[in-house]
């Protein structure tokens, strides 16, 4: 693909070539670029359409927000209580832990499902209007970090009931979060363009998450020892979490080198992913339009 100047009146004319754009990166990292920031509005606008129609046709709105984590919660502390399971010593609060784990648990997983739900539901927009694909991904991020601020409120209504203690180090959690919502959004970029011609993705992925939601330290802090506890310190969405929930409370990361590795896998990986999205959706879009 080529972009030709045009007078200024008119836009950029882009012509179409068999040519791969992977022959001349530059110029692929500067249309990259281009219409990443041509999307802004574009994605704003499907972003608020998204959230209104989310809640409008709701009856409980953004209570649905906070009925997970209290939900998962109640139900794991009445458990533990009972002796029914033994989830073992937590730096907070157990009811506390498990509700601020599930927030970012729900987080990192709508990160995961929303370029796939956001290609798929676009697939008639798609054959017909040529616009940038950028945008549908940053409406979905804007989203996720939308819900993750109404959830907001859950976390600090819990901190005060529990007379939790933070520290400074509660302005760092953001950045970890943003981590977590990357490696959700790298793996759901990746899964998308199959999302798109394969309705299974979307299935699986329901399991799939329900399945990898115990082996991350949601309900229950990290194993040291076993099998088991070396499944949770493999997993990669345990470092991002337990960093921004650490960062949040304690103060005290216990494991930053893992952290620090799983995000730049994240951000390598998410690079990666854009560049074979943009490759990979004129040959989906065709498929699924012909």
């Amino acid at each position: 693909m080529k972009q030709k100047k045009s007078p200024k009146s008119q836009p950029p004319e882009i012509i179409y070539t068999p040519e791969s754009q992977l022959r001349h990166p530059l110029e692929l990292f500067k249309q990259m670029w281009r219409d990443l920031l041509a999307s802004r509005e574009l994605a704003r606008r499907l972003m608020v359409r998204d959230i209104s129609a989310q809640y409008r046709q709701s009856f409980l709105g953004i209570i649905w927000a906070f009925i997970p984590p209290i939900v998962l919660a109640t139900g794991f502390t009445l458990a533990s209580n009972a002796n029914v399971i033994n989830v073992g010593k937590t730096d907070l609060p157990y009811p506390a832990y498990v509700m601020f784990s599930t927030a970012l648990w729900q987080t990192f997983v709508e990160a995961l499902n929303g370029p796939v739900q956001a290609v798929a539901v676009a697939k008639p927009m798609l054959a017909r209007v040529n616009f940038p694909r950028e945008a549908l991904i940053l409406a979905k991020i804007g989203e996720v970090f939308f819900n993750f601020a109404i959830k907001l409120i859950l976390i600090i209504a819990l901190f005060i009931w529990f007379q939790v203690s933070v520290t400074w180090t509660v302005i760092l959690a953001p950045v970890a979060l943003i981590h977590l919502v990357l490696l959700g959004t790298f793996i759901g970029i990746f899964l998308a363009p199959l999302g798109v011609l394969y309705q299974d993705i979307s299935k699986g992925l329901t399991l799939f998450t329900g399945f990898w939601l115990f082996l991350t330290p949601v309900v229950y802090p990290i194993p040291n020892e076993g099998a088991f506890g070396f499944l949770v310190k493999l997993n990669p969405v345990t470092p991002l979490l337990v960093t921004a929930r650490e960062l949040a409370t304690t103060g005290v990361v216990s494991d930053p080198w893992r952290f620090w590795i799983v995000s730049v896998i994240t951000l390598l990986g998410l690079l990666l992913t854009w560049i074979g999205f943009r490759l990979a959706m004129p040959f989906v879009v065709e498929r699924v339009s012909s």
